[in-house]
């Protein structure tokens, strides 16, 4: 499918046919790279750690962030330089 480069502002871009986008699943954000010479557009993915403190603040909240398996060192902590 051949498309045309416009101006965009200060850039200039490209519009991509909407069932290019649904065929992808993509909305409102898509992850942009070159490889080899061509542009490549995926899916972005989310961060393994993505809402991992959000989660965090919620377990704080309702009391239930305690240690799973207690305080405990190690036999070489004492000898350790922090």
């Amino acid at each position: 499918m051949h498309v045309s480069i416009r101006p965009f502002g200060n850039s200039r871009g490209i519009v991509i046919p909407k069932p290019l986008l649904q065929q992808l699943g993509l909305e409102d954000q898509a992850d942009l790279t070159v490889e080899n010479g061509a542009i490549v557009i995926r899916k972005p993915i989310d961060s393994p750690r993505a809402g991992w403190a959000q989660a965090a603040q919620a377990l704080a909240q309702a009391g239930d962030d305690g240690l799973a398996m207690g305080e405990f060192g190690n036999e070489d902590d004492e000898d350790l330089t922090w």
